[in-house]
């Protein structure tokens, strides 16, 4: 073989060999953009799944229930509602505190108070005596008045009269004139025929629902004092009103006009109790409490002091007087 021949197999060889060489980095490449096109599938694919995600999110939210309008009324009534036991529970704590104190110095200081005033009494008529002056008289008597008051209106005609005057049989006993009785009352057969059919239709124990016997009740209540006093035309008043039937409901409130009364009367409710703290603040009692809050028993010995030292002064008083 020549020289030219064996370059030329050489050549051939060669080439072979880069053939397979070629192929394997055109199979690289191929790999290289598998790959890539796996990655941006992945990406699409976590891309699709975070999209989901946020779809479901989107999707729950809107299937929660809204918050209702009255959610926030309801809150300020429990609001108002908690504030106001608070502050009952204060303004009762308080008054306890007034009426046991009031009770308190009632019994520790009262036989003194009586004292000063019988001795005020006994100065007054002793003046009276002496200088028989009409005024230094009507002094004595007004003095005299405050340690014996006079009865109330109750118990001087206790059994004689109520809040409409004096009875029919008082009256005639107090004026001298003779007492008649009661005149007797005879329903005509119109009124009894009305009472009795009245009787029939309205009558409580045919009602099946406690509200509707609560009606017929009252209903043949006012029956039966028509029927007493022989009143034919209220009874034909009231046999209409039963054929016309009970009043028809009226529709109640709404939620929310219930939930803004109720605020109302709780704002209602606290004005009326701060008027009540007022009066036991402002109260002599109250005052006085207010002085020594941690300790009322000294400032009621205090005060007895005072008092003790005021009747040994009207004692002094009344002695000159007398001597």
């Amino acid at each position: 073989m020549t020289a030219a021949e064996t370059a030329e197999t050489a050549a051939e060889s060669a080439g072979e060999a880069q053939r397979p060489a070629e192929e394997g980095v055109e199979s690289a490449d191929e790999a290289v953009a598998a790959a890539d096109e796996a990655e941006a599938a992945a990406e699409e694919a976590e891309a699709g799944a975070d999209e989901a995600v946020a779809a479901a999110e989107e999707a729950a939210a809107a299937e929660e229930p809204a918050e209702r309008p009255e959610a926030r009324l309801e809150r300020a009534v429990r609001a108002a509602e908690q504030a106001l036991i608070e502050y009952e529970i204060a303004v009762e704590t308080f008054r306890v505190e007034v009426d046991n104190f009031s009770r308190l110095h009632h019994q520790k200081l009262g036989p003194m108070y009586t004292r000063l005033d019988e001795l005020d009494a006994r100065i007054a008529e002793a003046v009276a005596a002496r200088t028989g002056d009409p005024e230094d008289i009507r002094k004595a008597d007004e003095a005299r008045a405050r340690v014996m008051p006079m009865p109330g209106v109750e118990e001087l005609f206790h059994g004689w009269m109520d809040g409409d005057g004096l009875f029919p049989e008082a009256a005639a006993m107090l004026t001298d004139q003779p007492v008649r009785p009661p005149q007797r009352v005879r329903p005509s057969d119109e009124a009894r025929k009305l009472y009795r059919e009245l009787a029939r239709k309205a009558h409580p124990d045919l009602a099946q629902e406690e509200a509707e016997r609560a009606r017929r009740e009252e209903f043949i209540t006012r029956v039966n004092a028509a029927y007493a006093r022989g009143d034919e035309a209220l009874l034909r008043e009231l046999a209409e009103e039963w054929a016309a039937g009970p009043a028809p409901k009226e529709q109640g409130p709404t939620p929310s006009e219930d939930l803004y009364a109720r605020l109302e009367w709780l704002a209602q409710r606290k004005e009326m109790l701060t008027l009540v703290a007022k009066d036991l603040e402002e109260s002599a009692i109250g005052a006085m409490l207010r002085l020594a809050p941690d300790d009322p028993d000294r400032l009621l010995d205090e005060i007895a002091e005072q008092l003790l030292a005021q009747v040994a002064a009207r004692e002094a008083e009344l002695a000159g007087l007398l001597g």
